[in-house]
């Protein structure tokens, strides 16, 4: 046994593991600090959007980004306007109170509407865009990276956009391959060499690890000979088979793409639609909350859990669309949809028609500002070591101080607000939530 006496290192402390030891253990445990700091490198520092908003190609025939989504926020106020004019009447629909949360939110989303109506637009060559001439599906592809690069320029694009190819299967590969290229090559040459940095690029029908690989390939190769820096491209993986949850060996796929992308992989996306099919599901009882759909979306989780890889729920085919009985039906489902996702730790999905965006939003905001007096009394009780009605340990506070950057991405909550109920200004709050 070893005696210490200096006071730095505790005085009169008795140890009996020598510093040999501890430093092989520290040897032997080198590699696998590397390791996880190489797979598991926490929350990226950017903003997730909320949403992504789907639309084919051709919809950008004749008009440019910044104009169709403009022209989305406008269908959808027109929408309020007529079926929920007043704070009140949008709470009943939700099946929410009619109180002050419901007019804070209420103002919030028409604002947003006005504002920034769409957070992530994917311009889609896949399902939504469906076989065409080669001609014409260059043409779309070169026409769409133009559109981009035109919005990004005059600071009309959203926050996000990108495109959807279609995918590594054999029959639409090289389709695929040949319209990422031209879309990229022409949206650098229209950036004057320089790609968006709201970018992004999504590989649907993922089944095989390879694919990815693959995927990979591609980029690395753009970025050579583009004299890009490498690693610039990243791109979301679309869960839409059952394959890529479980493979033929009996292991997690998923968690395999995430580490086969090689830090490229920015997100995991469900598909609603196509994943429920390959389970059997039938069209009728096909949702965002079958159990097949909460399974898989599970093992998304766990594997992507602290990898930096987003996540992102699908989308219901239910439009809010004729009658006002039919709006209010849709309108309700959908926004309970959302806030499911939204407690399930799902914090973006899918919106495919204009008429979603206000229940997005109604869903979104109520989530965070009716949590947010509690969250921020907690992280600043944890702060200041008060204690208070809950001892939260660092995981709950890192969370905590999550879910308050989530909310002021969005607009959900603004910044004097986050900073008078916690105390805490942006860069403290990014600090305690690991970004």
């Amino acid at each position: 046994m070893a005696r210490h006496d200096d006071p730095a290192n505790g005085a009169g402390y008795g140890t009996t593991l020598s510093d040999a030891v501890r430093e092989e253990v520290d040897g032997a445990l080198a590699e696998v600090d590397a390791e996880l700091s190489r797979r598991y490198p926490g929350e990226p520092s950017t903003r997730q959007p909320v949403h992504t908003v789907y639309v084919p190609a051709d919809a950008l025939a004749g008009t440019g980004v910044g104009e169709l989504v403009d022209d989305w926020g406008r269908q959808a106020l027109a929408l309020l306007d007529r079926y929920a004019p007043d704070a009140a009447t949008l709470a009943g629909i939700v099946g929410r109170p009619a109180d002050q949360l419901a007019q804070e939110v209420y103002d919030r989303v028409r604002a947003k509407l006005e504002r920034e109506p769409v957070e992530d637009l994917r311009i889609d060559f896949e399902d939504g865009y469906g076989p065409r001439p080669d001609a014409e599906e260059d043409a779309a592809a070169v026409r769409a990276a133009r559109a981009v690069a035109a919005s990004v320029a005059d600071g009309t694009a959203p926050p996000y956009v990108g495109i959807r190819m279609k995918c590594m299967e054999a029959a639409v590969r090289s389709r695929g391959i040949r319209t990422l290229d031209l879309f990229l090559t022409e949206l650098l040459a229209a950036g004057g060499g320089r790609l968006p940095e709201g970018l992004l690029l999504t590989l649907p029908k993922v089944t095989y690890t390879q694919q990815v690989d693959a995927m990979v390939r591609l980029v690395e190769d753009f970025e050579r000979a583009a004299g890009l820096p490498a690693g610039r491209i990243g791109f979301e993986i679309q869960i839409e088979t059952t394959q890529s949850i479980l493979g033929a060996d009996g292991r997690a796929t998923v968690a395999r793409m995430i580490d086969a992308a090689q830090g490229r992989a920015t997100g995991l996306h469900y598909g609603t639609f196509d994943y429920s099919a390959s389970c059997g599901v039938g069209a009728a009882y096909q949702s965002m909350e079958h159990p097949v759909a909460d399974h898989a979306k599970a093992v998304m989780q766990v594997a992507a859990a602290g990898t930096g890889v987003r996540l992102s729920d699908g989308s219901t085919n239910v439009i809010p669309t004729g009658d006002a009985a039919q709006v209010r039906d849709a309108w309700q489902l959908h926004h309970r949809l959302v806030r499911r996702s939204l407690e399930r730790a799902y914090y973006q999905g899918w919106d495919m028609h204009p008429g979603h965006l206000p229940t997005r939003y109604a869903a979104v905001y109520s989530f965070y500002r009716e949590g947010l007096d509690q969250a921020a009394a907690r992280l600043s009780a944890y702060v200041s070591r008060q204690g208070g009605d809950v001892m939260d340990e660092p995981a709950t506070a890192k969370a905590l101080s999550s879910y308050l950057l989530r909310g002021l991405d969005c607009g959900a909550v603004d910044t004097a607000e986050a900073e008078k109920a916690t105390g805490l200004d942006r860069q403290q709050l990014n600090a305690l939530a690991g970004r």
